[in-house]
């Protein structure tokens, strides 16, 4: 069974460090940015955008609205690539996002998060 309380304290980490590296922004994008069609909105977001707008806060009201969760989540090759390029020390994000993904690995009954 995934623990919703751990997702939700990966997250809230997440944050933290996503602040700490100075890539939390206060204004949201443009509307239109949300509308894109490739993955992680690669064409209208930078990454880390795409992490405060899209994946955090889709993944806050899905655990907090008790709703079905994916059965799986594949985020940190992602994250790994996208700071490849950054003169950033992401270690910490980077991990926090393979924690999230091993929490969908670690059960079969990931899907229904029951």
């Amino acid at each position: 069974m995934i623990d919703r309380e751990l997702l939700l304290s990966i997250i809230k980490n997440l944050e933290t460090e996503l602040k700490a590296l100075d890539l939390w922004e206060a204004t949201m994008p443009p509307a239109q940015a949300f509308e894109s069609e490739i993955p992680f909105f690669h064409d209208t977001m930078q990454f880390h955008q795409w992490l405060q707008w899209v994946f955090i806060a889709r993944f806050r009201a899905i655990i907090e609205g008790e709703h079905e969760l994916p059965a799986r989540c594949d985020i940190a090759p992602m994250a790994e690539e996208y700071f490849k390029t950054k003169a950033l020390y992401a270690d910490p994000v980077i991990g926090l996002l393979r924690r999230f993904d091993q929490q969908f690995s670690a059960t079969g009954d990931a899907a229904s998060g029951s």
